[in-house]
Formats: C-alpha cells, structure tokens, sequence
C-alpha cells in the first residue's frame, strides 16, 4: 500500500480500526484465482487475530484454510468536493479528492469446525455491536437448541496477523482553513463519521 507520510497513522489508531470496524473483505488465492468474502470480525488484540465466521455453505473456507489472506478493513470514506476548501477562492488550484481510512492485514488463515469456538465468536460479534444498543440483544435470548442448530450452519475462520499496511487519507496534507472547510462541508452533508475523522486528525499545529 502506498501510504506518504502524512497519511501515515499510529499504531493506537491503528488498534481502534481493527477494534471498531465493521464487515471486512476476506480475500485469498484459490485454484481458479481470487476470491473474496465479506464478513464481520472481532480483533483479539491479545492473541494478534481477527476472528469470524462464513456459511459452510459459501466453499471459499475449504480452500482458504492455511492459506495466506488479505482482509481489507475500512472506516470511514467520503468525497471531498473542492468547493469546500479556502484555497478554491485563493487561487483556485484545487481539484476533488477521497477520504478513507483503510487497513490491510496479511496473514494466515486457519478454518475451525469446532462448535465451542464458534459460540465463543458468536457471542464475541454479537457482544461488540450489540454494545451501543439502548436494550442490546444477546445470545442467549435465543433457545438454545436454536442457536446450535444455527452454529452447524457456519465455520469458523482466523487469520493470524502478519502485517498490517494502513493508511488514513483525512485531508492531513491541506492548509488548515481548507481542513476547516471540509469538516463543515461534511457535516453539510451529513457525513457526520467522515467530518468526525477529520478533524480527529487533523495534523497538530
């Protein structure tokens, strides 16, 4: 990934995407070539890990297990019109842009049919984004037998992390006043996640 200097974020935030993030893209190499799946995983920051689960029915599992992946995780993106910027009026040298916040984690990718752990991240997922929920639903609000029978639907997937390449492109590399034209123009728009991220690293001056 090609990530300049200014785009570069630290570790910490790093941890907190990987934390906080929504579904992510498995992809692997197979036979016939690429293949991905876009699934939700929970970062076990202690063991260094990121933990999901695919239908044992979708067969990209039976031939990514000890392969190498990549999982593609992202946060917030938005498009950044030029419009928004104090330079526009200057001199008008500006040209539109994207925003994102994205990780690339490489590593190795083991596939469990273990029904135990499976419940473990079940209930680890359901845990992280039920968590902001006024009345937050768990898992044992379903019957038991349910749920089980649900469990033998799915397999478990790990991927060990190896390396994480990231990059945060948030308008870090703009003046400042134009940094204070794309929040504004953002939350205009009501992208409040991506004007929210902006100014959140906004560079320290």
């Amino acid at each position: 990934m090609y990530v300049p200097t200014h785009f570069a974020p630290a570790d910490e935030d790093v941890q907190q995407l990987l934390d906080q993030h929504g579904a992510a893209d498995l992809v692997t190499a197979g036979p016939e070539g690429l293949e991905a799946t876009m699934l939700p995983f929970v970062h076990d920051r202690e063991r260094g890990t990121l933990l999901g689960h695919l239908a044992r029915n979708n067969d990209h599992w039976r031939r990514a297990d000890g392969q190498q992946g990549l999982v593609i995780v992202r946060g917030p993106d938005s498009y950044v019109s030029p419009t928004w910027y104090a330079s526009k009026a200057e001199h008008g040298r500006v040209v539109p842009t994207w925003n994102y916040v994205t990780a690339h984690v490489h590593g190795t990718v083991t596939v469990h049919d273990d029904v135990d752990w499976l419940a473990d991240v079940v209930r680890r997922l359901t845990d992280l984004h039920e968590a902001d929920r006024p009345a937050p639903w768990r898992v044992d609000d379903a019957p038991e037998k349910f749920f089980r029978g649900q469990l033998r639907a799915i397999v478990g997937v790990e991927v060990r992390i190896e390396r994480v390449d990231a990059k945060f492109k948030l308008s870090q590399n703009r003046p400042a006043a134009d940094i204070d034209g794309v929040v504004e123009g953002l939350r205009d728009v009501g992208d409040v996640r991506g004007a929210d991220a902006v100014a959140a690293h906004r560079p320290v001056t």
